[in-house]
């Protein structure tokens, strides 16, 4: 490739007031040490934490002048001098939590979160350490490699980790973002039957077509949980990928099976009383479990199902470096299905 140049643009937040605070920075590319590699970001994607974390209400602590997003694709352009198994060239997404390698996250794991308590990938060049690195599948290109280190990987943890699905088991998806198609996606690519909720008909007739076996307009049938408990001939389904958080919870309670699984890994719905929630989460005994994105081991394990099931992540709309700001404003507006993706370079 290219000889690497001595400094880098970025985008930093130098308010947390909001994504049009985002400006456009000029800054010198950091010595590599002996375990770290620079990346040439090719593509980053977005998500519903970056419009948060913009407004300064991420519910953990954030870095002041934060460089923002975590989910990125790129090339290695250069290697510290101890880095093995790892050549320039190479195409790589690094993980989410730069620090979680393998088992359950620790707090010091978590003070490892790219684009939060530590700088983000919206930059043309990035420095990571050699282990949170991960190969992009073959068959994927960067833009859409980018959407893999959360929305893929909270997806695949939530259907596939401890509690694994199985091939017939049900999934309810709630939504249409990118988790969500995400599940979608990797539910039918490991045999099981996926119901979807939306508010729009024409982003479930988009769900249909990825695979999903039933929908169910929200707006339409707002005890869409009783509607799920018809469709499954009043069993329940296996496992629900809960976006909503406490908006959305009692009627996940509902919907899921006696012993089902619930991956609680959002809140978008807003506030609501679950009280009654312990109830029923014992009567039914339910196994709640919140997600917080996954390992790069997982990250690894996820990326031989995209592979061997040729799954193509779903891009909704790919803006220029210089478009951030109406990246995030279209995020903000809803309107997309699947990922939102920034092109960092233009090569």
């Amino acid at each position: 490739m290219a000889s690497i140049p001595q400094k880098t643009r970025e985008y930093r937040l130098p308010k947390a007031d909001g994504f049009q605070s985002l400006t456009l920075t000029e800054a010198p590319i950091p010595q590599l040490k002996a375990t770290e590699v620079l990346v040439k970001v090719h593509a980053v994607s977005l998500q519903y934490r970056d419009l948060i974390i913009a407004r300064g209400k991420y519910p953990r602590s954030q870095k002041e002048n934060l460089i923002p997003c975590s989910d990125m694709a790129g090339e290695i352009a250069a290697l510290g001098a101890e880095v093995k198994g790892w050549n320039v060239g190479e195409r790589i997404c690094s993980n989410f939590a730069v620090d979680h390698v393998f088992g359950d996250a620790t707090e010091e794991i978590k003070a490892t979160s790219l684009g939060g308590p530590i700088d983000g990938v919206l930059a043309e060049y990035k420095v990571v350490p050699a282990h949170a690195l991960v190969r992009v599948p073959e068959h994927l290109s960067y833009e859409e490699a980018s959407t893999l280190p959360c929305a893929a990987l909270t997806a695949y943890n939530a259907l596939l980790g401890p509690n694994p699905l199985k091939g017939g088991d049900t999934v309810l998806v709630q939504g249409t973002g990118g988790v969500s198609i995400f599940g979608l996606q990797l539910a039918v690519a490991s045999g099981a039957t996926v119901i979807a909720t939306s508010s729009s008909d024409a982003k479930l007739e988009i769900a249909k077509k990825l695979g999903a076996s039933y929908t169910i307009n929200y707006t339409k049938t707002p005890n869409w949980d009783e509607e799920v408990l018809k469709i499954t001939n009043g069993r329940g389904v296996d496992h629900i990928i809960e976006v909503g958080g406490p908006g959305t919870l009692m009627k996940s309670a509902n919907a899921v099976r006696c012993g089902g699984s619930i991956g609680l890994l959002g809140f978008v719905a807003g506030p609501a009383d679950v009280s009654m929630l312990p109830v029923e989460v014992i009567i039914k005994t339910i196994i709640l479990r919140g997600i917080l994105i996954g390992s790069r081991a997982q990250f690894e394990d996820m990326n031989k199902l995209i592979s061997a099931a040729k799954l193509k992540p779903v891009v909704d709309k790919v803006f220029s470096f210089e478009e951030a700001r109406e990246a995030y404003e279209y995020l903000a507006s809803q309107k997309h299905v699947g990922k939102i993706v920034i092109k960092v370079s233009s090569d």
